[in-house]
């Protein structure tokens, strides 16, 4: 654990206020939900709480399936970080974080297909993202909320994203929502 060496006061109503620099580097914003930890010696810990990270077995085979299915590579993603993926994407692209453009258009709870060169094209991860060209991503909702999203993503000029890899995304999408929900 690291040190900020920032100290803050509870209030009368047992709130801590975390600082705007911290919030900012850890994309908490309002509404945000944290875990709580604590431990023997009495310190407290919070942690960004991800629901689909509940799921993570799940998704693995989940992600394995759809690309042995489509042929493209698979990413699933919760709202900050790469959970699950398959088919040819590095093992290193797992539980890196995801791109502030992801980000965005997850919050706008938009469907994306593009490719590279196109306008609408956006990374994946936050630094430095493995080689693909074409990519289709459908965002994750659950009760309303978008809690991650579906990527699909392929390597070759050949393999352009159309509706067959848009559907399957949307399938896999509602079908992780669901799982949610229950």
């Amino acid at each position: 654990m690291k040190a900020t060496g920032i100290v803050r006061r509870i209030d009368d109503l047992g709130r801590v206020v975390i600082p705007k620099e911290i919030r900012r580097t850890l994309r908490l914003r309002e509404g945000t939900p944290l875990e709580i930890f604590t431990d023997r010696e009495g310190e407290i810990i919070f942690k960004k709480y991800s629901p689909m990270a509940e799921l993570g077995t799940f998704a693995a085979q989940y992600a394995d399936a759809l690309a042995a299915g489509s042929g493209h590579m698979v990413c699933i993603t919760d709202r900050d970080q790469v959970l699950a993926v398959s088919g040819g994407m590095k093992k290193e692209v797992r539980q890196k974080g995801i791109s502030e453009d992801l980000s965005r258009l997850l919050s706008r709870r938009e469907t994306l297909t593009a490719s590279r060169g196109d306008a609408r094209f956006i990374p994946i991860l936050a630094e430095e993202n493995p080689e693909y060209l074409s990519e289709t991503i459908v965002p994750i909702l659950c009760e309303g909320d978008v809690i991650g999203s579906v990527i699909l993503a392929g390597r070759e000029e050949k393999s352009r994203m159309g509706e067959t890899e848009k559907k399957l995304a949307a399938t896999a999408s509602g079908f992780l929502g669901k799982q949610m929900e229950n």
